[in-house]
């Protein structure tokens, strides 16, 4: 799960959420460059290192990374919905204040062979992260992000080859890919927006194993997350909503008008459906 936690005041940090760590702004460039290392990807990045963390060793590594008081672990999980509430109410209470939440929350299964010889368990534990996550996080969310009237959800979903090839991960990301299309629509007027982000391609990520023979320098590097997620978290980008970015065809160097033409397409793939007229209700 991948928060950015903020008010709209501007002269108040921006806060970044990876699983249980939240980061001010003003860090964020210094932090994602750092984070290229790969000593601090493993002591940050690795899942299992911070589901097993205590909260004050979680608190040490982010001090030695953004300086004494950037951070607010929550350490919770994103499928149990007791742990969801607690993470919002937490953040709103220690931060004061919650604008945006990013759910990059995942689980990778990509087994070989038929769905036959996929264990029921490892197909519900993946939809219970990688789908019920997200929905736990955005619907323990979207209460104060519409009473103050102003709010970001973006999913970090996958690519439609992904969704159709590998089980069960690709179908636990078009869920999610679905849910932020059909929120977005039920969001609309709001003033919070709902949006779709994703690398575009393989990328140097835990995700990818240590037995895997590729150059991982040849690999998307996460830092092309950077650049789109902050443009989603600033008004700039309130008109844009249901939209799927591709975040390695983000090219700050185009006007926004066409770096939105170069990098983002409805979500869900809409355009592949029945013309609107001929839907029913």
């Amino acid at each position: 799960m991948l928060r950015i936690d903020a008010t709209r005041d501007p002269e108040t940090p921006v806060y970044v959420h990876d699983i249980s760590l939240e980061i001010p702004v003003v860090k964020l460039l210094r932090l994602m460059i750092i984070m290229r290392s790969s000593e601090l990807h493993r002591r940050l990045l690795r899942r299992n290192d911070l589901g097993n963390a205590p909260r004050a060793g979680i608190q040490q590594v982010l001090g030695e990374v953004g300086g004494d008081g950037c951070a607010l672990p929550v350490v919770g999980s994103v499928n149990r919905w007791d742990d969801a509430r607690r993470a919002v109410s937490e953040t709103i209470a220690g931060l004061g204040g919650l604008h945006i939440v990013i759910n990059n929350a995942g689980v990778p299964s990509r087994r070989p062979g038929g769905f036959w010889e996929l264990p029921p368990e490892e197909w519900v534990h993946a939809l219970s992260v990688n789908t019920n996550g997200p929905f736990l996080m955005a619907r323990a969310a979207i209460g104060h992000l519409r009473e103050q009237g102003w709010g970001r959800i973006v999913g970090v979903t996958t690519s439609l080859d992904t969704m159709i090839r590998n089980l069960p991960y690709g179908p636990s990301k078009s869920a999610h890919e679905s849910f932020i299309a059909i929120i977005a629509k039920q969001l609309d007027g709001s003033g919070v927006t709902a949006n779709v982000l994703i690398p575009g391609g393989a990328t140097n990520t835990n995700f990818i194993s240590d037995a895997d023979v590729r150059d991982r320098d040849a690999l998307i590097q996460p830092i092309v997350m950077r650049a789109p997620i902050v443009w989603l978290a600033s008004d700039e980008a309130d008109g844009t909503t249901g939209r799927r970015i591709i975040a390695s065809k983000w090219d700050e160097s185009l006007p926004i008008e066409q770096r939105l033409e170069a990098a983002a397409a409805p979500a869900a793939w809409p355009q592949l459906g029945r013309p609107a007229a001929e839907q029913g209700p």
